[in-house]
């Protein structure tokens, strides 16, 4: 009765905005009751929500190229894999289209248990094609026929400058491209930093475990094993990635993609990531010093991966965590050039990094000239305008903690994580300590 009468009351206030402000006291406590009551349910959910099928699916279906079983026993090397006795999904023939042979393979130390080439060369798969090349060629000119771009970001530091674009495709998760220029770098040592897993793991603080399982001492072709953590009481997600590089001249087009590996088991946790694609293209260019010396390089990013969670929410994350994740990784950068100019010896991903397939400039030519830009591409990329996601706020901090506690399934990135708790509770100090 109590409730009744309170109620009764603010009807009784003499204007509308008085009768607003008293139904907002009246019911505050209510929504906060309802938001911590969420937070603190998924918290300790019981064992049987994480179980079978039964759970939410927000995002479309991955492409079926992308889908993929899970992880293998264990945090540490990958001999559980019985010296790849076991018939994982291979790399197929390792022709020789490189002209490093197997004897410089055979002199360096392997960390982790790998294939030998021999019985790659038996596996009739292969991981990373030249269908993956023509793929990364046509999105570097813009010829993938996809849809137009939209501007998101444009800054710069004394040593860097970055520019950011986004584009949501009719089925899948929103795609991004950026390009960033390094002063003071060489596209080869760039390129090693990328590939170099074994020195991510001293930058890169959501990255617990990375090892090579499977190589092909001729073309460079790798499959390797992520786990990355997640905070806010995410489950672990775990990769399996293909990585194979093409070299022209002194630019390089590196393409990363989830990859199916039949041998390795799904598990509940770590959570596998099924749609990854994160490919560079990496040149030298001129420093915008103006000394007209080619001592800058540029480096041409296209991501997109399966996040699992409302696509809108998506954005508006990554958008916010999106330059500190960015000067974090230059500053992973800058120790990486330390580190080399040290004498330090190079990783087992690093030497694999400079094994690469030549590629021959009219074979470029052919896949440059291959089709027209479409007319939406053709628009002038740094014209466009950032479109603003308005999302109630209430709602954004809702779904927020609800979809940090409680979804299993794809990969909720760092940016989108602590974007969206930095927004409002000021809390990834830690992933982007440099972000303004």
């Amino acid at each position: 009765m109590a409730l009744v009468e309170a109620f009764l009351e603010i009807l009784k206030r003499p204007t509308i905005w008085a009768m607003i402000i008293g139904m907002i006291q009246f019911l505050g406590p209510v929504w906060i009751a309802f938001l911590v009551g969420i937070m603190v349910g998924w918290v300790w959910k019981p064992r049987w929500a994480s179980l079978g099928n039964c759970k939410f699916e927000f995002s479309a279906p991955s492409s079926p190229a992308a889908l993929v079983p899970s992880p293998v026993q264990g945090f540490g090397s990958t001999q559980s894999l019985d010296s790849c006795k076991a018939k994982v999904v291979s790399f197929g023939s390792c022709a020789s289209d490189n002209a490093m042979g197997k004897e410089q393979i055979a002199s360096v130390a392997v960390d982790d248990a790998v294939c030998s080439s021999s019985e790659l060369g038996k596996e009739e798969g292969v991981l990373i094609t030249y269908e993956d090349l023509e793929r990364l060629c046509h999105l570097v000119e813009r010829k993938d026929a996809g849809p137009p771009w939209k501007h998101v970001m444009d800054r710069s530091t004394q040593s860097m400058s970055y520019q950011a674009w986004q584009r949501e495709p009719e089925t899948g998760p929103p795609q991004y491209c950026s390009r960033t220029v390094y002063e003071d770098a060489t596209p080869e040592l760039v390129r090693d930093f990328f590939w170099d897993d074994e020195f991510r793991l001293k930058w890169d603080d959501m990255l617990i475990h990375a090892s090579i399982l499977e190589e092909c001492p001729t073309t460079g072709t790798m499959m390797v094993h992520w786990i990355r953590k997640f905070p806010f009481f995410c489950s672990d997600r775990e990769y399996i990635i293909g990585r194979r590089i093409w070299e022209s001249g002194r630019s390089y087009y590196c393409v990363s993609k989830g990859v199916p590996c039949l041998s390795v088991p799904r598990r509940d946790k770590p959570r596998r990531v099924d749609l990854y694609y994160s490919s560079w293209y990496i040149q030298a260019v001129e420093s915008r010093k103006g000394n007209g010396q080619l001592s800058a390089c540029e480096v041409t990013l296209f991501h997109h991966e399966d996040m699992g969670i409302p696509w809108e929410i998506a954005k508006f994350g990554v958008r916010q965590g999106m330059w500190g994740t960015v000067k974090n990784i230059e500053r992973g950068f800058r120790a990486y050039q330390k580190h080399r100019l040290s004498g330090a010896p190079i990783s087992r991903h690093a030497f694999m990094a400079q094994f690469n397939t030549k590629l021959d400039p009219d074979y470029l030519k052919i896949l440059e000239g291959e089709g027209e830009p479409s007319e939406t591409q053709s628009q002038d990329l740094a014209d466009e305008k950032p479109k603003r996601v308005n999302i109630p706020k209430l709602l954004i901090i809702g779904g927020a903690i609800a979809v940090a506690c409680s979804l299993d399934r794809g990969l909720l990135t760092k940016t989108l994580i602590f974007g969206v708790a930095r927004r409002f509770g000021n809390i990834g100090r830690r992933a982007c300590p440099g972000a303004n």
